[in-house]
């Protein structure tokens, strides 16, 4: 297991301003979505999506040891859960 975590990293790290772009890009993506469709937006997809690329840049910014990034995408991540089980109607 210790092996696999440390060839992911290796793998994050060597492409880290690719998928750093690649989160920026995600979240513009979904955030744009819910603005131009309003309330017709496929909101748990958005949400998931949402979650995924904050996942994506928490991990990029763990690995550069950036505690400000790493906070601010932690925290996207529990409003993306909490999205989701909203969107699921598993919370009301």
């Amino acid at each position: 297991m210790r092996l696999q975590l440390n060839s992911a990293n290796d793998f994050v790290l060597r492409h880290m301003r690719a998928l750093e772009m690649l989160g920026v890009l995600m979240r513009i993506f979904s955030f744009s979505l819910v603005s131009w469709m309003g309330p017709d937006s496929p909101f748990m997809f958005v949400w998931i999506f949402n979650t995924i690329d904050a996942m994506l840049l928490s991990w990029c910014a763990w690995l550069r040891k950036d505690a400000a990034y790493t906070t601010l995408n932690v925290f996207w991540i529990l409003v993306g859960l909490i999205g989701i089980a909203r969107a699921g109607q598993f919370l009301h």
